[in-house]
């Protein structure tokens, strides 16, 4: 499981040029279950993704398909953890592998 800190590296204009295409890269990856929640921060500076993937690597090559890094407008921050208590009703949803 990992935790994806983005930070804005440009000015919120900058950000709001490419904030319909990087949403549309959000839903794309909640669909296959890489992402399990997301959202902007608050001040808003960055987001938050929860995310899960089967290695760091996987992961790192799903974040180079989002428009946010391939226009140079955050960087990216990643701690990987292993979840050992969760809400009840997650259980399933971090057992199940993301697809493809």
């Amino acid at each position: 499981m990992f935790i994806v800190l983005l930070n804005y590296i440009q000015p919120l204009s900058a950000i709001e040029v490419h904030l319909d295409e990087h949403r549309r890269f959000l839903d794309g990856r909640h669909a296959t279950g890489h992402f399990l929640a997301s959202g902007p921060q608050l001040p808003r500076t960055g987001g938050v993704i929860l995310a899960k993937a089967a290695s760091l690597r996987e992961l790192c090559d799903v974040l180079l398909e989002d428009s946010f890094y391939q226009e140079h407008v955050v960087s990216y921050g990643v701690i990987e953890f292993e979840p050992t208590k969760f809400g009840t009703g997650l259980e399933a949803l971090l057992a199940t592998p993301p697809v493809e």
